[in-house]
């Protein structure tokens, strides 16, 4: 028997061989969808006081008549048209195992809308880094992945919680003693076929700032007495019982975080930011549109690519993915660029004068030039630049702006402007 998906009270149901078998074909294709469709007919035949096999058993006309009732009914309750629609896609399923087909239409107010979206939008970058800050670091690494590398929630854990993304699953990720070390940043990210929706292997990146997040959790991870190899999860579980989170948990993971930070969004919002972010990123010609459908999990001509490669891209394409995606991490990130402060700022400023007074950084090195008190720096700038140490042959003049142009037709080089209208021009050694 197929295994079986979370837990259900119409597990009971399955005693019927028919019901099973029809679970079972359903569950090959995917555990979710048959798992919601047990969960549809049961609420159904509950609801009529019937069985599976009683509801098969009528005519093409009787059925009709109890489908536009139920349709009638779920509507004055206020159900949603989409989820009434989801309902009848169940039941006809099931029909359709048993030869029964519903020819006639069936009319859904509304069976296209999707009232949990009508308010939702797409975070802001400052958004997303109190969503981020939201959460622990495992919740962070959780909506991290989502937003920057474009993951479905169920490509970091299935279903079933018996499968997800592993260490090994991150090639450019190393585990020395207790440090994670990432030999590329962006690094990159290779997509199982088993935790892929449409089924194939596929790659993508995260970010410098995901690499510091994942980089803080696995540390912490190993200082917590855990032994990381290739195999372990990304996303441990609370519990020793599995080894992986499942795509349940993980949603609700997210969830939390995006409710603390006061977002009423569902996690896949997250998905959508990756998306719109490098949708933005390719109009400003950073990314190609087909990369970007690569790095979601879709398929595409470098997917067909990767695929009748034995699922190995040229070298040099995965170059230009990384350096578009690394153009792209500006429209990413959340990371606010630190300014240098005020005694960096004042060595640079220091560093550009001597520069300009004819200093190399070797003398500057050696002499302490950049150390000096304010009188003395002043001192050896203008030292140079006048020529103070008086011959000459210096090789610095300060001059007037109207005699520039004579300077440069003998062979003087520009080298500055001060205040004044002066100039200082150096002579080629």
């Amino acid at each position: 028997m197929v295994k079986r998906g979370r837990g259900s009270r119409f597990t009971k149901l399955l005693e019927d061989s028919e019901v099973r078998r029809w679970y079972e074909n359903n569950a090959r294709g995917s555990v979710v969808t048959a798992d919601v469709y047990l969960r549809r007919l049961g609420n159904f035949c509950e609801a009529h006081s019937s069985t599976p096999k009683k509801f098969a058993a009528k005519s093409e006309k009787e059925i009709y008549g109890v489908l536009l009732d139920y349709v009638s009914k779920l509507e004055k309750e206020g159900k949603s048209g989409s989820y009434i629609s989801s309902i009848m896609k169940a039941l006809k399923s099931w029909l359709a195992y048993n030869d029964k087909e519903v020819k006639r239409k069936i009319k859904i107010r509304g069976a296209d809308a999707t009232p949990t979206l009508k308010d939702e939008r797409i975070p802001t970058p400052r958004e997303l880094k109190s969503i981020l800050m939201s959460g622990d670091k495992k919740t962070r690494v959780a909506c991290v992945l989502v937003a920057h590398s474009g993951f479905r929630l169920q490509s970091l854990g299935t279903y079933l919680g018996d499968n997800g993304l592993r260490i090994g699953d991150f090639p450019e990720l190393r585990i020395e003693g207790d440090r994670i070390v990432f030999t590329e940043v962006p690094t990159m990210i290779v997509v199982k076929p088993e935790l892929s929706k449409a089924g194939h292997k596929y790659i993508t990146f995260l970010s410098e700032e995901g690499c510091e997040y994942l980089k803080d959790y696995l540390e912490e991870r190993i200082r917590n007495g855990e032994r990381l190899t290739k195999h372990s999860s990304i996303l441990r579980p609370k519990t020793a019982a599995k080894d992986f989170i499942s795509t349940t948990n993980i949603g609700d993971t997210i969830r939390k975080a995006l409710r603390k930070a006061g977002f009423p969004w569902r996690p896949y919002v997250l998905r959508s930011y990756f998306d719109t972010q490098l949708m933005l990123a390719e109009s400003k010609g950073h990314v190609l549109r087909d990369y970007r459908t690569l790095w979601m999990g879709h398929k595409g001509d470098i997917e067909h690519t990767y695929t009748t490669n034995k699922g190995r891209l040229p070298p040099h394409i995965i170059d230009d993915m990384r350096e578009g995606y690394g153009k792209s991490q500006e429209f990413l990130q959340t990371k606010v660029p630190e300014l240098p402060k005020e005694e960096d700022l004042k060595r640079m400023f220091r560093a550009e004068l001597l520069r300009m007074a004819g200093y190399d950084d070797e003398e500057m090195e050696k002499a302490g030039l950049l150390e000096l008190p304010e009188d003395k720096f002043r001192e050896a700038v203008q030292e140079r630049l006048l020529g103070a140490k008086g011959n000459n042959n210096c090789k610095q003049k300060l001059i007037s702006i109207d005699e520039i142009e004579t300077y440069l037709e003998d062979g003087w080089e520009f080298v500055t402007t001060l205040p004044n209208d002066r100039v200082v021009v150096r002579y080629p050694s």
